[in-house]
């Protein structure tokens, strides 16, 4: 649920990361032996804990139609001395999305929803600029793949004291603009799920939240989920803490994509609907084929999304350290809301699954990486198939002619942000969230990431450490591609300057958000600057230390901009008009924004 410069963040925490001493993981695992698995995830989880201020933390371990250990850890409320166990409630946020396009399916099999029809078809007020002529319909199918081309947010009252109903979203989108044409590539869109939700009501009849728990959560036995814009009333709730202070959680407007509340236990019971082939005792929630096709890669077919999978609400392929190996396909998806994360990761061929929740915003890394070693000594203990860790690929054997190295100069666009690469004598180097990082030739004709601190101590970058680069065409474009053995995805592509941003010199300057109101915002300041032709916005993003984010603003025209995702012409817009009493106010994503200095 968390924008996406926020994921700049997190990369760049990984390269500063302190090394402090991590519990020592078993060289293997005996067949059947959960107890040696819990011992180690229990100090894992500690350890985690204590080194990111983590409040409280519940994981649960399930093995088809069994849970095989729920646990909690810290508290769900220290201020009463409660502690977090596996009855304990927590913000899931995007783990949401898969309860959502489980419902979708249900309609599917009822026949209320096609999923290749146009969504108009069941939400007729739904509409978007768009200036990719002759693109095809939106459809529920690319809704749940977020392969629609809807912009990621908008983020005007997304998290706000007050939410409005999130129906209300479909008037904003009709004032939006697209970011890329359908099926063009993945572009993950809470926007997307939310006009889902809406669909899903008006399709059933009922209002989402209440076909939501009478249809699924009910069924399925998930006693005390619920979808709400904001934490539950029980006293099962986690409270909220940054830094180990308790803190206000702001509501959520998109309540299908991220507003679940639940426990450990009642997301163990969607992986054991899962696992059963959609049943939950005597009850068919969803039809077989509906959970395999949830379970399906949708996008194969799509050259820009290389082999990075996904499915119907899944995520289904994994780049870094989050991966489990030999096990088959791996689905899973992730959680982020203001103070609280979520990680759910299942192996459908061996119907073993694992869900970990904490209720700190800092816990992002944690959860997953708790998630993944338990799953991956879980799967050690259930067959014997053993984790091996991803050794870093060595350097090339010889030199790069100075021509190879050469063809990577040049300024890109990406997930990241804005990337300038330079030749500096024969030395590769990538400028990049605010960093500097060498590139290294490496023995399988891929280029390594390495960071030294002031230029001299070398950082460990952890799992970054093992993905590769490449510069590729696809579909046409000189794109940069991120490699960990056979898994690759899109990083981003490579641009040249606009040819006229004479009418955005005078833009720039520095702003702020003039029409936040309550609305948690992520940005503190905004500024337009200019670097070799090139229009760049830097964002200073809330609490984070270090150098703002930098993104490549591409003008479409005298008033209207791109703010570029992974691709040289898509991403979302920000348009320019002159606002009563003759001044200029530009807008994006709902957001007014105001000039208040050079």
């Amino acid at each position: 649920m968390i924008p996406r410069h926020l994921v700049a963040t997190t990369c760049a925490a990984l390269v500063l990361a302190a090394c402090g001493t991590v519990p020592q993981r078993p060289e293997s695992v005996a067949r059947h032996d959960i107890d040696s698995v819990k011992a180690y995830v229990r100090q894992l989880a500690r350890h985690e804990m204590d080194k990111n201020q983590i409040a409280g933390m519940s994981i649960a371990l399930v093995d088809d139609q069994k849970v095989i250990w729920a646990e909690g850890f810290g508290h769900g409320d220290k201020e009463a001395g409660r502690p977090a166990t596996p009855e304990t409630i927590y913000r899931v946020g995007s783990v949401s999305k898969l309860l959502t396009a489980a419902a979708a399916m249900q309609l599917v099999d009822q026949g209320k929803l096609d999923l290749d029809r146009p969504i108009k078809d069941v939400l007729p007020g739904f509409s978007i600029r768009s200036r990719f002529s002759g693109s095809a319909p939106i459809t529920p199918r690319n809704l749940m793949t977020h392969h629609s081309g809807l912009p990621r947010d908008f983020s005007k009252g997304m998290f706000t004291k007050n939410p409005e109903p999130f129906t209300e979203l479909v008037r904003h989108v009709r004032a939006s603009d697209a970011a890329y044409p359908p099926n063009q590539l993945f572009s993950y869109s809470n926007v997307g799920i939310t006009v889902l939700g809406h669909a899903i009501q008006n399709a059933s009849g009922i209002p989402f939240a209440d076909y939501m728990q009478r249809s699924l959560l009910a069924p399925l036995g998930m006693n005390t989920a619920g979808f709400e814009p904001g934490i539950a009333k029980s006293g099962l709730m986690a409270k909220p803490y940054r830094k180990g202070a308790l803190v206000e959680e702001p509501g959520l407007r998109d309540m299908p994509a991220g507003g679940l509340n639940a426990s450990v236990l009642d997301l163990s019971r969607f992986l054991s609907m899962v696992f059963a082939d959609g049943r939950a005792g005597a009850t068919q929630v969803l039809r077989p084929e509906s959970v395999r096709e949830m379970l399906r890669p949708h996008n194969t077919d799509v050259p820009l999304d290389m082999n990075f999978h996904n499915g119907l609400g899944w995520m289904l392929s994994t780049l870094g350290a989050s991966t489990i190996q030999g096990g088959g396909p791996v689905a899973h998806h992730a959680g982020a809301m203001i103070n609280y994360r979520a990680q759910l990761y299942a192996l459908p061929e061996h119907k073993l699954g694992v869900v970990v929740l904490a209720n700190s915003g800092s816990a992002g890394l944690s959860v997953d990486h708790i998630a993944t070693e338990a799953l991956g000594l879980a799967l050690e203990a259930k067959t014997g198939i053993r984790q091996h860790k991803p050794e870093k690929v060595a350097p090339a054997a010889q030199p790069w002619p100075v021509e190879n190295l050469q063809a990577y100069v040049g300024d890109y666009t990406t997930q990241f942000g804005h990337i300038r690469i330079r030749l500096n004598g024969t030395n590769l180097r990538a400028e990049a969230l605010g960093r500097t990082f060498n590139l290294v030739p490496r023995a399988d004709g891929l280029l390594g990431i390495e960071y030294k601190l002031l230029g001299v101590l070398h950082i460990d970058l952890g799992p970054v450490d093992v993905i590769g680069f490449a510069r590729r065409k696809v579909a046409g474009r000189d794109v940069l591609v991120a490699s960990v053995g056979q898994q690759e995805m899109l990083l981003g592509e490579r641009i040249v300057p606009a040819k006229n941003i004479e009418p955005w010199r005078k833009r720039m300057g520095r702003y702020e958000i003039a029409n936040a109101g309550d609305d948690h915002t992520f940005v503190d300041r905004v500024a337009l600057t200019e670097e070799r032709g090139f229009v760049i916005v830097e964002l200073t993003v809330t609490d984070q230390l270090g150098s703002p984010q930098r993104l490549v603003l591409q003008p479409l025209s005298d008033h209207a901009a791109l703010l570029l995702g992974p691709l040289a012409d898509g991403g979302g817009t920000l348009r320019c008009a002159t606002a009563e009493g003759g001044t200029e106010q530009c807008s994006f994503a709902g957001y007014a924004l105001k000039r208040v200095g050079n």
